[in-house]
């Protein structure tokens, strides 16, 4: 079933044509990533896919009666409302009739509205609903639903833009950068949640363990022109290596037949036949053919690095804490030659104000951090540039210098530097505020790493930055010798570049893995889970002090409902089950009861889940 078609559509910006004459389909079931470098014009499509833009010419036809949700990078929202009350204004029926239960809740003595309000829950099949919802914004951290979103971060309210388009179920969700702003576990979590539920998506991504672990189909708009891969990531690399190298191949036929056709040209053959005039008419094509080439440069920089002496950073009894919050506890580590460190942890852990105390922006509560007299920091943080009116590419680099040296002696202009960094000498001249957002991460770190440093420390390096600079960046880093330090999201980044992790587990507790992020997660999942210490001891009236202090009303009633529900659901699959045992069922009946058995057992694994969720705040 055909969800959308684009045809034909091209935007252009002045003189600067981003795409022209592209066509695509999204059908239902598709999971879909666009792939395309950074200022080719991917959140351009999806702003004229979400109905934000238009084309300039082309047209994009969705079926009728679909529901699209769209994910956008900046989120808008009523400030004055709370979280629960942002969820509830959308325009999905279900949420209408939880929303007038939990009103019904409010005032019980009402027994004929809540009764009403009741039976709606039970016919609209709301309660798994519900269940759902509140699942999705526990997942993602937005489990205080009475906070304002004039108080909520810009990373949490992209948070609860992806939590709406969750819970609203589309029929299509587009998605730009949904990996953006969440930490390891809540990707982990979002992975798993598209991989298994039945939804149709086209996302932009540069995250490429979600590419091989959700997406069946991979467009990718390259050098003007879309290709298709009816695949993962891992297939999408194969199949398009092959393509370029066809390509290549093809480039090289067309320049010998090149040659030869310039001759014939030259000699202007005075009889103009009909075949003579074909001919003529046949160069101009390969002449197009044989001109044909890749912009695919590398970063090739070897930068006159700073030897690293014997002493490079130390920390010794350092403690950190605001307030009650620690996050550092009379830490102890010595930094040696060479070390490439990745940092993970929940948000608020502290991983920031550590790399701040590193780097001597911040100051610790007490113990000393000693940094190396030949240490020089190149320091990556999720600020990004400072954007100055009308200053162009090129000046933000000769403000470093109009040279920089490298190994042997040698040194290149910074228009050099700049073409190896992927900006032409055309795009150098281009004001700063036109760029992409990803093509200014990728300015912002070419003037980190032309300062020359031997300790680098990236920050959320990955955000916004396309597949093609990330693969060139990661390259780099694995001949940089100096020391990394790298906090990231991006698990693929990661496993490429560190050697082991430093895990922030809270409290002021850091955990030194030797390991990359992969080895960690089955280290993790190799342990067996420890079975939280009761206290017999307490009473009753204690316990339900607790409860009330750590459950909400409605989410007591919750815990409470799904027990039950999970009772309902039990009976429910066992008639189910026993169905099956008619020899006299046909094909499609068994289809049909298989159908209706998955869609009970999902209901059930997304009660425990909740009600393993409640029962650890609860006890937490």
């Amino acid at each position: 079933m055909n969800y959308l078609t684009v045809e034909n559509i091209g935007k252009s910006y002045g003189e600067l044509t981003l795409f022209e004459d592209i066509s695509f389909s999204v059908h239902k079931d598709q999971k879909i990533a666009f792939v395309a470098k950074n200022g080719t014009g991917k959140t351009s499509i999806l702003k004229i896919l979400s109905g934000e833009d238009m084309p300039d010419k082309g047209n994009v036809i969705y079926r009728k009666d679909i529901k699209v949700s769209f994910l956008s990078q900046d989120p808008k929202f009523d400030k004055n409302l709370t979280i629960e009350e942002t969820i509830f204004v959308s325009d999905n029926p279900i949420l209408k009739v939880i929303a007038n239960y939990e009103k019904a809740l409010l005032n019980p003595e009402e027994t004929e509205a809540y009764q009403s309000a009741f039976e709606a829950m039970e016919r609209h099949h709301a309660w798994d609903f519900e269940t759902l919802y509140k699942q999705i914004l526990f997942k993602l951290k937005l489990d205080n639903l009475e906070q304002k979103i004039s108080t909520l971060s810009g990373g949490q309210k992209k948070r609860l833009a992806l939590a709406n388009a969750l819970i609203n179920k589309p029929d299509l969700l587009i998605l730009d950068e949904p990996t953006n702003h969440l930490d390891l576990e809540m990707i982990e979590w979002l992975e798993s949640f598209f991989a298994k539920e039945n939804i149709t998506l086209f996302m932009v991504t540069h995250d490429r363990y979600f590419l091989e672990r959700v997406c069946n189909e991979i467009i990718e708009l390259d050098e003007g022109q879309l290709y298709t891969y009816k695949g993962n990531y891992s297939y999408y690399l194969e199949k398009r290596d092959e393509r370029i190298e066809r390509e290549a191949v093809e480039t090289g036929k067309a320049k010998q037949l090149f040659k030869k056709e310039l001759e014939w040209m030259r000699r202007q053959p005075k009889a103009r036949t009909t075949k003579s005039k074909s001919r003529i008419d046949d160069f101009t094509d390969i002449k197009h053919r044989a001109h044909q080439r890749r912009n695919d440069h590398q970063i090739q920089l070897e930068l006159n690095m700073e030897r690293l002496g014997s002493k490079i950073l130390e920390f010794h009894n350092v403690s950190k804490a605001f307030k009650d919050k620690r996050i550092l506890d009379k830490f102890e580590y010595t930094f040696k030659k060479g070390e490439r460190v990745g940092i993970i942890g929940k948000n608020g852990t502290g991983k920031t104000t550590f790399l701040n105390i590193l780097t001597q922006t911040a100051q610790p509560d007490s113990g000393k951090v000693v940094k190396g007299e030949t240490v020089k920091f190149g320091y990556y943080t999720q600020n990004g540039i400072t954007i100055k009116p009308e200053q162009k590419v090129i000046d933000v680099i000769k403000e470093f210098g109009d040279f920089i040296p490298l190994k042997k002696g040698r040194q290149i202009s910074a228009q050099q530097l700049l073409e190896r960094f992927l900006f032409s000498r055309k795009k150098q001249y281009d004001f700063v505020e036109k760029l992409s957002g990803g093509e200014r991460k990728r300015l912002y770190l070419c003037t980190v790493l032309i300062q020359n440093p031997n300790f680098l420390i990236l920050d959320e390096p990955t955000n916004d930055l396309d597949i093609v600079t990330l693969n060139v960046l990661e390259e780099f880093l694995l001949d940089f010798p100096g020391c990394i330090i790298v906090v990231s999201h991006d698990r693929y980044f990661m496993d490429k570049i560190i050697d082991h992790l430093f895990v922030f587990k809270g409290d002021g507790k850091i955990e030194d893995f030797p390991g990359n992020y992969t080895d960690y997660r089955v280290y993790e999942d190799s342990q067996p889970e420890i079975p939280a210490i009761k206290d017999d001891k307490k009473d009753n009236k204690t316990l339900k002090q607790n409860e009330a202090s750590k459950l909400s009303y409605n989410e007591q009633k919750e815990l409470n409902n799904i027990e039950s529900k999970l009772k309902s659901l039990a009976y429910d699959k066992k008639q189910l089950e026993d169905k099956f045992l008619n020899p006299d069922l046909t094909q499609d009946q068994i289809n049909a009861l298989s159908e209706e058995l998955q869609d009970i057992i999902n209901a059930i694994e997304a009660k425990e889940e909740r009600w393993f969720e409640l029962s650890e705040k609860l006890e937490g």
